[in-house]
């Protein structure tokens, strides 16, 4: 029996498409494939009674999982294909409204485990994951991108990602596409990068038919103008979703999520920002309650604080710190 995509999900994306959403439409994945790039480092440290730390394990990170989808406000989880496999064995999705997705494949820019130093250097295409394992595990998958305005470097990646839809399509399974900012400065001449991020995807994919394309898309927020004018495009057939990046500060996170929902999209899709966060479950909670207007950024620090304190649980940063905004891409928008 192969898995399926939750109804949930099925009829939000529906909703969206068809102009109908409401913030309660927003959608929320939790990020987990961090080991998919940056191995064991990736997971960071498991707090001790007492104050200690020791590295998490798969253990560790995996429980992290079944922890968020038992909340129930997340959407999507994503992860690797080995614990998608761990998930699959432990029955968590048996009576969950998550749907599964599965990394499918990890390019070099995002191999930045302790002493590597690839990120340096233009991605290679590059997939560990094999499609019919995938498969049996998920119906819904990520296929990552970086665009460097060379054109050799970006036919490579394209005609990679082309032979990943149609090996994707034979095995009856949809994805959603990352597209990465290059992580080093390129050449766009005076045009900004979000611009030329946003003419790169719908260059991309303006030659790919329906039954091939991408869900939706993951990538860096860019500043309120990219995104509105990429949200504004084609809102029927290319929904946008933001990726988290950093952990920054808890205001960051809530800015990120509000500004995406603002500014046209629809999707956001966290790792570090969940993952490192004191409360991850209370974190999403809030970025629930940004999105849907009952509460403001501000706000939902200071809420976040007092249930922290409720809780005994030291915070990373003290609350006039927590408050700041330090993405230069959010402060021109924040609250």
């Amino acid at each position: 029996m192969t898995a399926s995509m939750h109804a949930r999900l099925v009829e939000k994306l529906k909703r969206i498409r068809s102009g109908t959403y409401v913030p309660g439409d927003f959608i929320i994945a939790d990020a987990k494939d961090a080991e998919m790039g940056g191995g064991i480092g990736a997971l960071g440290t498991k707090r001790l009674t007492g104050g200690a730390e020791r590295p998490a394990t798969s253990t560790d990170y995996r429980q992290a999982m079944i922890d968020m989808m038992a909340s129930g406000l997340i959407d999507i989880m994503l992860t690797s294909m080995s614990s998608a496999a761990a998930l699959a064995d432990s029955g968590a999705f048996n009576a969950s409204e998550v749907t599964q997705a599965i990394r499918l494949n990890d390019a070099t820019d995002i191999w930045g485990f302790r002493g590597a130093s690839y990120g340096k250097h233009p991605a290679v295409p590059f997939r560990t994951a094999r499609l019919h394992h995938a498969r049996r595990l998920a119906a819904l998958g990520l296929y990552a991108v970086t665009f460097y305005n060379d054109r050799d470097l970006d036919v490579t990646t394209l005609e990679a990602y082309g032979r990943f839809r149609q090996e994707a399509e034979e095995a009856g399974i949809a994805h959603f596409l990352e597209v990465f900012n290059p992580a080093f400065p390129i050449d766009t001449g005076r045009a900004e990068l979000g611009a030329f991020v946003n003419d790169a995807i719908v260059r991309c994919l303006a030659g790919v038919a329906r039954p091939e394309a991408p869900l939706f898309l993951k990538m860096q927020f860019n500043g309120a103008r990219a995104m509105e004018e990429l949200a504004a495009y084609d809102p029927a057939n290319l929904i946008v979703g933001v990726l988290g990046g950093a952990a920054g500060t808890t205001r960051d996170t809530f800015e990120l999520v509000a500004q995406t929902e603002r500014f046209g999209g629809r999707v956001a899709l966290f790792g570090r920002k969940i993952y490192f966060a004191e409360d991850a479950i209370e974190i999403v909670r809030l970025m629930r309650a940004v999105v849907e207007g009952g509460i403001g950024t501000i706000n939902a620090v200071k809420s976040y604080h007092d249930t922290l304190k409720s809780q005994g649980i030291v915070p990373l940063r003290t609350i006039t710190e927590d408050l700041e905004v330090t993405d230069p891409v959010l402060k021109p928008e924040a609250e």
